[in-house]
């Protein structure tokens, strides 16, 4: 067995690669290359969302890769702006258009907010996201997707759906780094059957110049990028390290070593990382 081949079980039974490549701000005219080199180095998980503009070479990507679709993990998100029936319902019969595929392994609600709203806003749109997951549902009724889930939700989003609607979410993906470890979301989801999937594990690049991290880095003899995933993965977290580079996304898969518990007590402590110059992305809040 590779790494490749690790999977976790979700609450509906269906199983979820434990490695994914992230595709944030790779352009839809380069992804599609970039998924089938993925899929050829090993990947068989792909993460996607509306609000990429990549969706179409992705889905060209996948039907390129040489690998049969059933054998593919694909998910994508619904836009976060999107917190109503018909709205959310489109774009799912947008996104499976755009990416030519019958079917995705799963979709995700991008955010519980509109990302202009996130720090913003306490408003966190508990009816507008049961709308969008009512949608979420009957596509899946409909064999469009096979599973759902959420992204950034936090204990009272995640008992919204959880109390009302049928379906719990299958996966719960959260920004997870050293620097950013949130453990009551993360045992929290765990601790209701859902997975945790973690983005941003290199902290949106700002990892590979923190002295802390490159230190402990040094100390197992791995790359900055290959501590942060490892960290992100012994949390018993879905990993989505984004890359368009092969070199990278081999590299970002050799994580057979592991963190002490001591020093993942270390890495967890870390915060006050500096985000100058990435704190205009959205997840940070109020900018589109």
């Amino acid at each position: 067995m590779t790494i490749f081949d690790e999977t976790f079980k979700m609450n509906n039974g269906l199983t979820i690669p434990k490695l994914a490549l992230g595709v944030w701000e790779i352009p839809d005219d380069q992804v599609a290359q970039a998924v089938e080199a993925a899929v050829q180095i090993g990947y068989r998980h792909i993460d996607t969302a509306q609000a990429y503009g990549n969706e179409r070479g992705v889905g060209e990507g996948v039907r390129k890769a040489g690998v049969a679709r059933d054998q593919l993990f694909v998910n994508s998100k619904v836009a976060a702006e999107l917190k109503d029936y018909d709205a959310a319902k489109r774009s799912i019969d947008e996104t499976l258009q755009n990416m030519d595929l019958d079917y995705l392994d799963m979709m995700i609600i991008h955010n519980p907010q509109p990302w202009n709203e996130v720090n913003q806003s306490n408003d966190r749109h508990f009816e507008g996201n049961l709308e969008t997951w009512r949608a979420m549902e009957d596509a899946v009724k409909a064999g469009k997707l096979k599973t759902i889930g959420v992204s950034s939700f936090n204990q009272a989003d995640l008992e919204n759906l959880i109390k009302n609607s049928a379906t719990k979410p299958a996966v719960n993906q959260v920004q997870i780094h050293i620097g950013e470890t949130p453990m009551d979301i993360i045992k929290y989801s765990q601790s209701q059957g859902i997975v945790v999937e973690a983005f941003s594990p290199v902290a949106h690049g700002v990892a590979l110049k923190d002295e802390r991290i490159k230190q402990m880095a040094a100390k197992y003899h791995v790359s900055v990028p290959q501590l942060c995933i490892r960290y992100d993965w012994q949390l018993n977290a879905v990993v989505l390290p984004k890359s368009a580079n092969p070199d990278h996304m081999r590299a970002n898969a050799e994580i057979d070593f592991e963190i002490s518990a001591a020093d993942m007590q270390t890495l967890e402590a870390i915060d006050q990382m500096d985000y100058s110059g990435v704190d205009q992305f959205p997840v940070f809040g109020g900018k589109l």
